[in-house]
């Protein structure tokens, strides 16, 4: 029998293609773009590229005055701008030691909350979503809108919040926003009853998540992740206990965590950390102080010489804000140290062997806000 002249194929593993995850693609959230090397359909290298919307917010502080500043805070994560502003009146109160009425402090608490809960709306519809279930969305943003109705009411905006001032607030809270607080709270807990029944227990979810995308509380070290993401591999550090700034001291409530470390751990510490932010505004509403809701702030702000920092527990995780200061009117620099940059560092050494349609859901649980990445 004559012998066939079979032509080499070559090694498999060279047989990879690269394929671009964006930077227009509805699961990224945003103009970030991956780069994959696929190897069918399992990736063998994920490398983020970032810059695509980057804004400079931190080269405009040093052509800004402190106050001026203030509106740029909240553009930088427009889903958590309330604690992303506290931190930038925190880091200035701190360094002029300007004191913050008790009553301001309570409602910067309320408020943040309430932006976290929103925050947490959008992120966990939007993740569904991109996991094709379209109807949760739709009830988060039918939820989330009551919140931006009562934050509208004290400061005249729905997204883009400038609502915190160097020693206290713009303005005072009036009863219609107590009033439709304390009646949100018991609406939203029948609410999360409901998200448990229609997607939290749903046994597609949890296919799609349950050991999808682990992290370990190492990687997330090496890495420097935080928030949820932090939490949801068995870390229990939130800002809020382990550096407690403004009143949250006067709050009992729980850090939610998971030692599971896959995306359904950090799905269920979000979704537990609703419920935990309502705890707070419930005992905020509940004590909330008389008085004024601005202290003594000198009218042109100068921070002395040197470097001063504070952080907040955002939606996604720990927000440090360090401003070094030459005494002018102007800082010399603002640093932001944001939580989807780290986060969204570990995602090539995590996905690295996962199918693309994991990567995905792996990539929601992430909650990531590219503006804030390219701040």
């Amino acid at each position: 029998m004559k012998a066939l002249n079979l032509i080499p194929v070559g090694d498999p593993a060279d047989e990879t293609f690269t394929l671009n995850l964006g930077p227009q693609h509805p699961a990224t959230h945003g103009v970030l773009r991956v780069k994959l090397v696929m190897d069918g359909e399992y990736i063998t290298s994920a490398q983020p590229v970032i810059g695509y919307i980057h804004r400079m917010h931190e080269k405009m502080g040093e052509n800004r005055t402190w106050a001026q500043y203030l509106p740029n805070t909240s553009r930088v994560d427009y889903l958590s701008a309330m604690t992303y502003t506290h931190a930038f009146v925190g880091v200035v109160e701190r360094a002029l030691k300007i004191e913050v009425p008790q009553r301001a402090e309570y409602i910067r608490v309320i408020t943040s909350e309430l932006n976290r809960i929103a925050s947490h709306l959008v992120g966990w519809g939007a993740w569904v979503m991109d996991l094709g279930g379209f109807t949760p969305i739709l009830y988060a943003f039918d939820d989330r809108e009551k919140i931006l109705d009562l934050l509208e009411g004290i400061c005249g905006s729905r997204l883009t919040f400038c609502y915190y001032r160097f020693g206290g607030l713009c303005n005072d809270v009036d009863e219609a926003f107590v009033s439709g607080t304390k009646a949100f709270v018991p609406y939203m807990r029948e609410r999360m009853k409901m998200y448990k029944r229609l997607v939290t227990d749903n046994i597609i979810l949890r296919k799609r998540l349950e050991g999808i995308g682990p992290v370990s509380a190492e990687m997330c070290r090496r890495y420097g992740a935080c928030g949820p993401v932090l939490r949801g591999s068995g870390v229990a550090y939130d800002v809020r206990k382990a550096e407690p700034y403004s009143v949250y001291k006067d709050f009992d409530f729980d850090i939610p965590h998971y030692p599971q470390g896959d995306s359904m751990a950090r799905y269920l510490v979000r979704m537990d950390e609703i419920e935990q932010s309502l705890r707070i505004i419930e005992q905020a509403i509940a004590k909330l102080p008389d008085g004024p809701t601005m202290g003594k702030a000198p009218r042109i702000v100068k921070l002395p010489v040197g470097d001063f920092c504070y952080a907040t527990e955002c939606a996604r995780g720990r927000l440090l804000v360090r401003v070094t200061s030459d005494g002018k009117e102007n800082p010399y620099r603002v640093r932001l140290r944001t939580p989807c940059f780290t986060n969204l560092s570990l995602f090539e050494e995590a996905s690295k062997g996962m199918l693309l349609a994991d990567a995905i859901a792996f990539m929601g649980s992430l909650d990531l806000v590219i503006p804030d990445i390219d701040r």
